[in-house]
């Protein structure tokens, strides 16, 4: 049996939500709403302690980390096979789930408390609020993020440094406009776990309603996008379980940071 704890606008969890749709998986779902800190219950923490979604349960067996959840159901459940065969393009593949990891998730976080989460958050009592950010654990998205978010959600664009995982995200883009340059894919000429990792971070700034990052100048990027978006796994992965009401805040409050965002690039 599998079980997954996860939320919404997860961008990890939706990550392996795309496995479980590529594969046809049926799996049992436990949904926290990490905006109002469910993800720090105890029990759930006991799972988990960074207190993150996913989580997912195998048979009784936990596996954390989505990266490393979805090369575990790619392993167990092989069909259809979503790491490539070419032992380079198996290395492409891990090299953006590294770049995923290590760069763009602690960036997206960023860019999401900042854009519109701190807007959703700010209708929640003062005690509550309080009692939210004060909750993270030292070791969470970056062992910094527990002071960082803080920093983020009460600044906004006015947070040292917000800058930067912008930069970061849109040379991210510019990577993937370069690698689709000669391939299909991310990792190759097939979908794989590379485009998988890459998707909700796109679809992350689509949501946001900035999309001009590529849609501008980045057709070969816009093309992906639009492939991505056709496949049978999309809707289900991103948007059965994105709630309606914090996809129009995402939508409406990422609009409205766009020209703040804008002027970040202006002065690069």
């Amino acid at each position: 049996m599998l079980e997954l704890y996860h939320h919404g606008s997860s961008v990890c969890a939706a990550k392996v939500r795309l496995v479980l749709a590529e594969k046809g998986l049926q799996w049992k779902g436990h949904y926290l709403d990490i905006l109002k800190g469910d993800q720090f219950d105890p029990d759930y923490m006991k799972l988990n302690p960074k207190a993150v979604v996913p989580t997912l349960v195998h048979d009784g067996r936990v596996i954390v980390e989505s990266t490393l959840i979805c090369e575990y159901l790619d392993e167990v459940f092989p069909d259809p096979k979503l790491q490539p065969a070419d032992p380079f393009d198996r290395f492409s593949m891990r090299l953006w789930s590294k770049a995923v990891d290590e760069d763009i998730h602690p960036a997206c976080a960023e860019v999401t408390f900042a854009s519109t989460h701190r807007h959703t958050l700010a209708r929640l009592p003062a005690d509550q609020l309080a009692r939210f950010l004060a909750s993270t654990p030292p070791q969470s998205v970056t062992p910094t993020w527990h002071a960082r978010k803080k920093e983020i959600v009460t600044l906004g664009f006015a947070a040292p440094g917000i800058d930067k995982p912008f930069r970061l995200y849109d040379r991210y883009l510019q990577k993937m406009e370069d690698t689709l340059q000669d391939r299909k894919w991310l990792a190759g000429d097939t979908f794989s776990l590379a485009d998988i990792a890459m998707a909700p971070y796109v679809n992350r700034l689509d949501m946001l309603a900035m999309s001009a990052m590529w849609t501008t100048s980045r057709p070969r990027l816009t093309d992906w996008f639009e492939r991505v978006k056709a496949r049978a796994s999309f809707q289900p992965a991103f948007f059965d379980w994105f709630p309606a009401d914090l996809a129009n805040d995402l939508k409406t409050f990422g609009a409205k940071s766009w020209p703040d965002v804008q002027r970040i690039f202006v002065s690069a």
